[in-house]
């Protein structure tokens, strides 16, 4: 089925590292898992082909170190490597350092990686192919004067965004001009340590919004879109629940934000899957980009449900030099489906991570139900990672039907011996206010705080 690649190793853990293991299978490719000490009885380990230790449980001396990674993929003789999400996924530094080692990257090349992980320079492309964007800073601010001369331009509150930060990291509301000064220092300095970069960019804060993302696919000359997904549903800048459609847009706006979404993808000539992010103004009815992930998502599986076209092996196809063969015309959008995370946390401890051993794992099943999760009887969640544990995608006729069966696969699932978030969950789209489909992404604190 592939040209140029016969074996790819997976520089990720959980269950993504699980898909790509699968989508491998089915496309007849050889795959490698690389794992850290923690995760060396985890079952990407169990169901790959090829395994190699790679360090010890901390991320940065495993799963983000760069040069032990490329040593495993050249010691594999390996075709390409498939980052996943998170770690190395969006790090310009180690797709270059795949592409002087001759391996294949799945995902864009490393100038996109560095142009779009720019916040900045991904607000000048955005406007270069007339994509909105939030009224702000055109460049980088780096004192107090320009930030002032913003703020006399836009008005109050504004929000301070580090230009390397994502995963709602690096980012400060500024309520009044009494703190400016004081914010813009303070958010620079933590840029920098955590990005190691302190620029830092300025835009109007709108206080009714909804997180809405496109879907794109394109091979670097063919470029389409798999509809939107909504992300509304966050708590401190983290989403919660994801969905497909949007229950906020009609057609025309529908349209209008997917088309943008592809001209943003032909202005940076794009290849490989990735996702426009938008925020969507409740009382102007307009939208405007934030940013883009040149990566696969986390709710990449909602659109699946909606498309039927899998996303992970189109990815693949398209890193093996092969033409997309599916058309903007054969995209056809069926139904609704909505993602809940699950978390082994502690909703009624601050969300407190709660790394533990799984007792029994019994996952949802049905018509419509879906479970991505790597967990297993007797498996051990680390305490170094990220705590999600797995994802339940559920499909309806419309949403009305989707959140029902939410509900019962939310009930169903059984994850005995560990604390998680699924009751939490269960109350969250039984809300009157989440099933009304109109709210904004204040809507889990303000559920939170009743």
């Amino acid at each position: 089925m592939l040209n140029n690649i016969k074996s790819i190793l997976i520089a990720n853990r959980g269950e993504i590292a699980l898909r790509i293991v699968r989508a491998c299978k089915e496309l007849g490719v050889k795959s490698v898992v690389v794992y850290s000490e923690a995760d060396k009885d985890s079952l990407p380990v169990k169901l790959a082909d090829e395994v190699l230790c790679i360090g010890p449980s901390p991320a940065q001396q495993s799963y983000q170190n760069e040069n032990s990674i490329i040593s495993a993929a050249l010691s594999f003789k390996v075709d390409a490597i498939h980052p996943g999400y998170g770690f190395l996924s969006e790090k310009a530094s180690f797709a270059k350092k795949c592409e002087d080692n001759n391996i294949i990257f799945i995902g864009p090349s490393s100038n996109i990686i560095a142009q779009m992980g720019d916040k900045i320079e991904a607000r000048k492309i955005a406007t270069k192919a007339g994509v909105p964007t939030i009224p702000g800073s055109d460049g980088a601010v780096k004192d107090k004067t320009k930030a002032f001369e913003i703020a006399g331009s836009v008005g109050f509150p504004l929000l301070i965004k580090a230009s390397a930060g994502g995963g709602g990291r690096g980012m400060r509301v500024v309520k009044s001009s009494d703190t400016l000064e004081k914010d813009l220092n303070e958010i620079m300095s933590e840029a920098k340590v955590a990005f190691g970069d302190s620029s830092v960019y300025i835009e109007k804060y709108l206080t009714d919004i909804r997180h809405i993302e496109v879907q794109i696919i394109s091979d670097g000359n063919n470029s389409i879109h798999l509809g939107e997904r909504d992300c509304t549903a966050q708590r401190r800048n983290q989403k919660l629940v994801e969905e497909a459609p949007s229950p906020a847009l009609n057609e025309i706006q529908r349209k209008e934000i997917c088309d943008s979404a592809i001209r943003l993808c032909k202005e940076v000539g794009y290849k490989n899957v990735g996702t426009v992010e938008y925020v969507f103004d409740n009382n102007e009815k307009k939208f405007y980009f934030i940013e883009m992930n040149t990566r696969v998502q986390v709710e990449h599986p909602v659109t699946e449900m909606i498309t039927g076209i899998d996303i992970i092996k189109e990815q693949i196809k398209i890193a093996d030099d092969q033409t997309l063969k599916i058309k903007q015309c054969d995209v056809v959008i069926n139904g609704h489906a909505i993602e809940c995370r699950l978390n082994a946390e502690d909703p009624d401890n601050n969300f407190m991570p709660c790394p533990s051993k799984v007792v029994n794992f019994r996952p949802a099943n049905g018509f419509g139900v879906r479970m991505d999760s790597h967990l297993e009887n007797g498996y051990v969640i680390s305490p170094f990672y990220d705590s999600m544990i797995g994802k339940i995608i559920c499909w309806g006729r419309d949403r009305e039907e989707a959140i029902t069966r939410m509900k019962r696969a939310l009930e169903e699932t059984e994850i005995s011996g560990v604390i998680t978030t699924a009751q939490f969950q269960f109350k969250l789209i039984s809300h009157e206010k989440f099933k009304s489909g109109d709210f904004n992404t204040g809507f889990v604190s303000n559920f939170l705080q009743k």
